[in-house]
Parts: structure tokens; C-alpha cells; sequence
């Protein structure tokens, strides 16, 4: 068999290899680990986007005219769109007010129409409303249609209040509807007087519904002390009520009259401030006859006793 002949050039000898260590080095680790965590990859993946965004929007809002130039196309844009004929007030709507009350309101109210929907603040127009003493609510709105709506609901006049410093009409809590000159502006409405008394009218009203069989002859509550009431009468009678259950007493007085004519006596006051002792006050007919039937001189109109002719010559 023939020589085979290998003609292949001569390999030289190769070192051994070093095998590299499949082990992440310790920063490799490190960072591995730390991107196992959720806060490190938010912070990569958004935290430094942001910053670089940050960063550059502050770099170039660093110049004077170009915050201008960007605070004016903002501007420019907020007007176009404010200015839009959908956003457009034209006309005010007022409900559930007098005529009165209403050209008042449309004086007061500073609303220059037609105007954008957004240059209207309807809490400063609220405000505004609520400083008539006669609203007890209002509900602003802007309606589709370009349509600014205001339902008012006014406060009932309830009673007249007469201190020293005029008539004023009041509501069923006490609160200040209106000023009068004079009781005939509202003769309908029942008068109290007093200081303190606008700050009793609940009860002063109950009252009133209690003096429903004497009513016609009612010409008003007086406050005393700023802690119970006295029912003016006419013909100079009044009904003296006591601080605490005075409904009550003067529902007795009322059965007491029902029942033996009381109030159509010669009495000028009834003095129930002492529930548990009544007192009457005699007018000056019943108390000069029962002076005369004792033999005691007589009582003048203003209350003094008359000394006769005969007595003053002694004298």
C-alpha cells in the first residue's frame, strides 16, 4: 500500500483555553438585582424620561419672550374658544319673584349680556342675590339656548315688628323681609313691638293662632323684658302672659272669658305672669263702685283720688 502523502500544513500545537466563569460579576449582580425591583424599572422607564422632558421644557421656558410668546397662543386659544356662539348668554330668566323684587334683582345682578358662560361666576352672583333680605334661596343656572336662569323663592311676610327705629316686616323665623312707614302698608299682617321681639316671632305667632276667638279684638304682642309677652287689647285691655307656657295661659284666659264674659268687664288687664295667682286689674268704673259701696272717696280718670269742694275749703 502506497505512502499517504499528508499535505496539510503543519498545525502548530494550541494552548489551553481558559474557560470563563459563567458567574455575573458583583456589579453585574447588583444591577440585576436591583432591576428586579418594580420602583428602579418605573424609574428608568418614566423617571428619567420625565426628567430629560423636564429638563428640557425649563431650558427653553428660561427665556423671557418665548414664555410670552407661549402665554399669549394659550390666551389666544381660550379666547377663540370661550367666544364660541354656543357659550354665549343672552338672555336672564328670573322665576318666582314679584315684579318688585325682580326689577331688583336685575339692577343688582352685574351680568353685562351678552357674555361667555365662563366670565359668569354664578357663586359671586349667588352671593350677590342672597344680600336682598326678602330671597330665602335662589338657584343660578345657565340653561342650553344661551340661557341664564335664576329661580328665587322669595321669604313670606309673616308679622309687623314696630321698635325704635320704625316697622319692619319680618318672616316666620324672625328674619328682616322688608321696612314699611307705616302699619296700613301691610294692616293684613299682626304687630308685634319691642326689643327682642323679632328674635321671638315663633312663638309670638303661636300665640296669635291661639287668640283665635278674640282675635278681631287683637291689636298686638308687646315684648317685656326681652322674656314674655303682653296681648294688647282694645279699649285698653291687655292679657299679661308668663315667660314659660304662655300659649297655655292664654288659652285659660280665653275659656275663662268664654265662660263668664272676663274681657267684657270693666278690666284693664288680666295678670297671668303668676300662673298659680291670676290678678285682675279694675278699670275706673269698677273701682269707684266698690269705693262707693265702702264709703271711700272717688277716683278721677287719671287714677287719683277727687277730695270734694267741701273738703278742699275745710282745708
Amino acid at each position: 500500500m502506497p505512502d499517504v502523502i499528508d499535505h496539510r500544513p503543519n498545525r502548530q500545537p494550541q494552548p489551553d483555553r481558559i474557560k470563563r466563569d459563567p458567574a455575573p460579576s458583583r456589579l453585574q449582580y447588583r444591577l440585576e438585582r436591583m432591576w428586579l425591583r418594580p420602583i428602579w424599572r418605573r424609574a428608568v422607564r418614566v423617571g428619567v424620561p420625565a426628567f430629560l422632558v423636564a429638563m428640557t421644557a425649563g431650558i427653553w421656558l428660561s427665556d423671557e419672550d418665548r414664555r410670552a410668546q407661549l402665554s399669549d397662543g394659550v390666551q389666544h386659544v381660550l379666547d377663540k374658544v370661550q367666544s364660541r356662539e354656543e357659550f354665549l348668554v343672552r338672555t336672564m330668566v328670573i322665576e318666582g319673584v314679584s315684579p318688585v323684587v325682580d326689577e331688583a334683582l336685575r339692577k343688582m345682578l352685574p351680568v353685562d349680556l351678552p357674555a361667555s358662560s365662563f366670565d359668569i361666576d354664578l357663586t359671586a352672583l349667588r352671593l350677590q342675590v342672597m344680600q336682598l333680605d326678602v330671597i330665602e334661596s335662589v338657584d343660578l343656572r345657565i340653561k342650553p339656548g344661551g340661557i341664564l336662569s335664576a329661580v328665587v323663592k322669595e321669604r313670606e311676610p309673616a308679622v309687623l315688628w314696630r321698635h325704635a327705629r320704625g316697622i319692619e316686616i319680618l318672616d316666620r323665623t324672625g328674619h328682616r323681609v322688608a321696612s314699611v312707614t307705616s302699619r296700613d302698608v301691610r294692616a293684613d299682617l299682626p304687630l308685634i313691638a319691642g326689643e327682642g321681639a323679632d328674635l321671638a316671632v315663633p312663638e309670638a305667632l303661636s300665640l296669635i293662632d291661639a287668640a283665635g276667638p278674640i282675635l278681631p279684638r287683637v291689636r298686638g304682642l308687646v315684648r317685656k323684658g326681652e322674656r314674655r309677652w303682653d296681648l294688647e287689647l282694645d279699649h285698653g285691655q291687655k292679657i299679661m302672659l308668663p315667660a314659660e307656657d304662655a300659649v297655655i295661659a292664654l288659652q285659660a284666659a280665653i275659656a275663662l272669658d268664654r265662660a263668664q264674659d272676663l274681657l267684657g268687664r270693666d278690666i284693664t288687664a288680666v295678670d297671668l305672669r303668676n300662673p298659680s295667682q291670676p290678678a285682675l286689674r279694675l278699670g275706673i268704673d269698677a273701682r269707684n263702685t266698690i269705693r262707693e259701696a265702702r264709703g271711700q272717696a272717688l277716683l278721677g280718670p287719671d287714677g287719683k283720688v277727687i277730695i270734694p269742694e267741701d273738703d278742699k275749703k275745710g282745708g
